[in-house]
């Protein structure tokens, strides 16, 4: 879904979709991306009956399975409200998957207007409310992950302009970026020899250009490469976007 086809911002209230991903394992994320969005001015609310946004079920084929979590979720997050997603797979999910998987319901109104109002946190800040340079400082060589979920978005161009206007921070380029690290959700987990060599290249590119943090908008893609890094004995240290702003503006 382009810019120019979401639902204009009219206020300073968004609803944070955290994801199962910072449930179960980036707790910090979630948190960063409240301090962010409130340095912004922004007031978050926190919808206590969300669960997925059923894209493992969609990625796996089972979409009757899928359209049932999407369902709930568009009744979780109802209203008016911008919905912020640190996650840019999510976030693709709820503009796209979801809408693909309900061409033919007859609730796909409802899901295209959740759509419309969904948002990455770095695509939100950027795009959404205009916000192109960031306070603060941070020390260090950053090679920002072009998590491939993010295609045809906004998020990592919007990711890429934070990070460059951070003082100390020196953002550098690696091989093949375009590529994907291999994760891609249930992928990883039917095809885990080809989803591991993958990450390994992935690996190979971000080392050559001796980062000292890997950055990406996607919890999902982090996980992976830090996960195989840590598993040759070799880790790298690896921050989501939020962390990275909230630290910033904590040195200051």
């Amino acid at each position: 879904m382009l810019n120019s086809e979401r639902s204009p911002i009219t206020g300073k209230r968004v609803q944070l979709m955290a994801t199962c991903l910072c449930d179960a394992f980036y707790d910090d994320v979630a948190a960063a991306t409240v301090e962010v969005l409130e340095h912004l001015g922004v007031e978050v609310v926190f919808p206590e009956g969300q669960t997925c946004c059923g894209q493992p079920a969609f990625n796996g084929g089972d979409w009757v399975a899928s359209r049932k979590v999407v369902r709930h979720t568009v009744r979780t997050f109802a209203g008016e409200d911008p919905v912020v997603v640190p996650s840019g797979s999510c976030a693709a999910m709820m503009f796209h998957g979801a809408v693909l998987e309900f061409e033919k319901e007859p609730d796909l109104p409802e899901v295209e207007a959740l759509g419309r109002r969904t948002w990455e946190l770095g695509d939100f800040i950027v795009n959404g409310l205009g916000v192109k340079t960031w306070p603060g400082r941070f020390e260090a060589t950053v090679a920002l992950h072009r998590a491939c979920h993010t295609r045809g978005t906004g998020s990592c161009e919007a990711a890429a302009t934070l990070l460059g206007s951070i003082a100390g921070v020196k953002v550098v380029e690696f091989g093949e970026v375009e590529q994907c690290c291999g994760f891609g959700g249930t992928f990883s987990v039917s095809f885990p020899n080809i989803s591991s060599a993958m990450g390994e290249l992935k690996l190979d590119h971000i080392r050559a250009v001796k980062p000292d943090v890997l950055v990406s908008p996607d919890m999902s893609c982090m996980m992976h490469i830090s996960g195989l890094a840590a598993k040759e004995g070799k880790p790298i240290k690896a921050l989501h976007l939020a962390q990275v702003l909230r630290d910033a503006l904590k040195a200051r």
